[in-house]
Parts: C-alpha cells; sequence; structure tokens
C-alpha cells in the first residue's frame, strides 16, 4: 500500500515500530528515540522472520531479485533497507537478494546470516580492476568508490538465468510492496525507473560537455529526463544483449579525457538512457533527502504518494541520529534500524 501523506506515514512507522516487540496487556507505549548512539557496538539485533503472507507462487517466475552493494560503511543503511523491503513485502520469502562486494568479508556475512537467518542472498566479488583508470574525481568522495559503479556491471556478474533485477542504492527504505516495482512493464525498454523530464541538464554536465557541438547532438531531439540510478529496474538481457555496458563505459572514458561532468557514475547512465527509460511513479524514489552533495542540509518530501524513501545526498540518517541532529525525515528511517544500541526505547 503507498503512502498517501506524511501524517500517514508517520502512523504507520510507529505501528511498525510496536509490531517488532511483542506487546504486554495493560500496557502503554510511549517512544523515544536515543540522542546518542555508542559507535563501540558493532552489532545488529536479529530481524523477525518474515513469511509469505498471501497465496504466492514458488515458480522461478515468482522470484524478485534485488541487488545492492554490500560495503561496511553503508552496512548500517543495508540492513535498515533488507528489514523494510521484507516487512512490507505480501511475499518476503519469494525474494532473493545479489550483493555486490569488493572482497570476502566474513564479518559482513556473518552479520547478514545472524540478523536474517531466513534470507535468500547471494554475494558476488566486484572486481575493481574493472573500474581502473575509468573513475573521475568527483564533488563527493563517496562517489568515487569502486563500488559506487558496480551498477553498470551488476548484468554481467549475477547469473545468466536472471532475466529481471532491481538495483537499489543502501540509503533506503521501501514502505510498499516491492513486487509492485517488480511487475512494472518495461515495454521493450531496457531501464524502468521515477522520471523527472523538463530538468535542467546543466547542473549535471559542466561548460567542456555544453561547448563543445558534437557532444550537445546526444541530446538532439530527447526530452531532458533525469532519473536517480539508485532505484532502477534492468532488463538483464536486453542489457546484455545491447551492450550497453560497453556504452556507458565509453562516456566514463570522455569523461577521463574531457572533464565533463562532476557526479560520479549518474551522468554516463543520462547520456546512455535519458529520455528513453520506462518511467514508474515518483512515489517509488523520493530521493534528495539527504540533502545535496556538499553540506547535506535537512529537506522535506516531495509532496504525493511514497512507496519509497530515499536517502541520496551528502547526508545520511544514521549519521544525523547518531549525532543528535536529525532532519525530521530521519525519523522515518528510524525504527527500521536494527543497529543493538540503536532501538527504539518503549517506556511504559
Amino acid at each position: 500500500m503507498a503512502i498517501r501523506s506524511l501524517n500517514h506515514l508517520l502512523l504507520l512507522i510507529g505501528l511498525l515500530s510496536l509490531s517488532l516487540r511483542p506487546l504486554t496487556a495493560a500496557t502503554n507505549y510511549r517512544i523515544t528515540l536515543p540522542r546518542k548512539l555508542s559507535p563501540i557496538v558493532p552489532f545488529f539485533r536479529e530481524a523477525p522472520a518474515f513469511r509469505n503472507g498471501q497465496p504466492c507462487g514458488s515458480s522461478p517466475k515468482d522470484i524478485i531479485h534485488l541487488a545492492m552493494t554490500l560495503d561496511s560503511n553503508y552496512l548500517r543503511g543495508t540492513m535498515a533497507a533488507i528489514l523494510s523491503i521484507l516487512h512490507n513485502s505480501g511475499c518476503p520469502e519469494n525474494v532473493v537478494f545479489h550483493f555486490l562486494w569488493l572482497r570476502f568479508d566474513q564479518d559482513i556475512k556473518t552479520k547478514i546470516k545472524t540478523t536474517f537467518p531466513y534470507l535468500n542472498f547471494k554475494l558476488y566479488r566486484f572486481d575493481s580492476n574493472l573500474v581502473q583508470g575509468k573513475i573521475s574525481k568527483s564533488i563527493r568522495e563517496a562517489l568515487d568508490e569502486p563500488l559506487n559503479y558496480a551498477r553498470i556491471y551488476l548484468p554481467d556478474i549475477i547469473p545468466a538465468d536472471v532475466k529481471r533485477i532491481i538495483y537499489l542504492d543502501s540509503d533506503l527504505v521501501v514502505v510498499d510492496d516491492i513486487e509492485k516495482l517488480w511487475r512494472v512493464d518495461l515495454q521493450e525498454k531496457v531501464l524502468a525507473a521515477p522520471e523527472y523530464c523538463h530538468a535542467n541538464f546543466t547542473q549535471y554536465f559542466n561548460d567542456n560537455f555544453w561547448n563543445e557541438p558534437e557532444l550537445q547532438k546526444i541530446f538532439e531531439g530527447k526530452e531532458p529526463c533525469y532519473f536517480n540510478t539508485g532505484v532502477m529496474v534492468l532488463d538483464v538481457e536486453k542489457w546484455r544483449q545491447g551492450g550497453y555496458l560497453q556504452k556507458v563505459e565509453e562516456w566514463m572514458v570522455v569523461q577521463k579525457q574531457k572533464r565533463i561532468y562532476h557526479l560520479g557514475s549518474l551522468p554516463p547512465f543520462l547520456l546512455v538512457f535519458a529520455g528513453n527509460i520506462k518511467a514508474v511513479d515518483h512515489g517509488w524514489n523520493q530521493h534528495g533527502l539527504g540533502g545535496d552533495n556538499i553540506e547535506g542540509k535537512c529537506r522535506a518530501l516531495h509532496p504525493g504518494p511514497i512507496s519509497l524513501l530515499h536517502w541520496s545526498g551528502k547526508g545520511k540518517p544514521w549519521l544525523r541520529l547518531d549525532s543528535g541532529k536529525p532532519c525530521v525525515v530521519d525519523h522515518l528511517w528510524a525504527p527500521y534500524d536494527l543497529f543493538r544500541s540503536s532501538k527504539l526505547i518503549f517506556n511504559e
């Protein structure tokens, strides 16, 4: 069920918080958020076991494939994202997670297995040599990490029998049934995502791009439509057959030579796909909640239904909550936080 208003969302999140702990009769609870979280305890609480709550198929076509990256710096966000997906899914046992990481890390693997004992997941090593010499310095250091580019190589890393996959960033929570996004009709497109047309593309590309007529031709005849690559549905077969990895990589090479943008892995996706994707409802990526890439100031929710909240930008909810200076929207992320010392406190 999509969320229709901020008050509606806050109410549901309050109910979610209570549902993650058994209630006793004749007990009144009030919720308080911790002002300071301890960085000393790097453990996560075990999540409840989520079972299929409606008639769910068991054939390969009923499986929902999700991909995310695993990074120790973002693991707390990843855990919250997983919990939100499972909690709001009608068929949580049908969800298979595909995790990409730079190297085998037994500690991270153990934390996932102990936090989600019933989780169906697979691990894949992303070879950072694939982007060696292709990454250009951007406006924020986190955008320069090799793992930030793993989404480009995802279709060539996962098994050949996976025909469709949803890619999700680690700084988000899903507050709707992920199957709704999974079932979107791609209509022969390679990629589906919330799309924002009539965008100001001058903010994504610099003067080196706009001053070169040959480069400007890329957008001729196309509507300037922006999409955020933190939430994407990919037709894996069409991606492979169309050689889209090579097309994106070619723009990364141009970037190294001419410095035509400043935003990491997003611009090459726009250069290849802008104006040629399947648009889905904006509610599936309420992005920008982390503020801009420089200061990460607080931002309000966009108007309209909400299915997914995304803290893209510099500000991350777990860091702002730890600092004791959270933004209002960060309290919408907090109930999904499984970090052991950060659980919501229910006082009688």
